[in-house]
């Protein structure tokens, strides 16, 4: 069995539409990124303008979705943490981008971070990576990863401040 099934198969749940953030993860090339640059338009139109309390409860209410999603999909392919499912950089991005300072320069640079610790998984995002399954793993070492880049954001947000 191939890692991704034909769409309509795969999209006949709206499990399988979550998992794969609309379509996005099945995109042939660099599915993560585009998931991630997807995760930017609700943020940018909505998510950045609620308070903290409601963003945190949307975020905590997408990432329950996202671990029931992606454990869908993920039992459906029988692959671990298949490339298909993007909704975990969503929820990554959207954490990155938590309180991030007014401006897209700042999104840029939200979204520049995520990636980068995504990508580079520096402990304990690799020990997530390599030791959680299922759909709260596919899910867990993206969210160290967003913490890892709200914290970096934050910081140079600091930095900028205080210049």
């Amino acid at each position: 069995m191939s890692e991704i099934p034909p769409p309509p198969r795969l999209l006949a749940h709206p499990a399988g539409w979550i998992a794969t953030g609309f379509g996005v993860g099945l995109l042939p090339k660099a599915p993560g990124t585009f998931g991630s640059l997807a995760a930017l338009i609700p943020w940018w139109f909505w998510l950045r303008h609620l308070p903290p309390m409601q963003y945190g409860l949307v975020l905590a209410a997408a990432l329950a979705i996202g671990v029931w999603a992606g454990g869908w999909v993920i039992a459906k392919l029988r692959v671990e943490d298949p490339g298909v499912v993007v909704w975990d950089e969503v929820i990554g991005q959207w954490l990155a981008l938590f309180a991030a300072p007014a401006g897209w320069p700042w999104m840029v640079a939200g979204f520049a971070l995520f990636r980068l610790f995504d990508i580079w998984k520096p402990w304990p995002v690799s020990w997530a990576d390599r030791k959680l399954h299922g759909g709260f793993g596919a899910m867990f070492d993206d969210v160290l990863a967003g913490a890892y880049a709200l914290v970096a954001l934050q910081g140079l947000g600091l930095m900028w401040a205080g210049r």
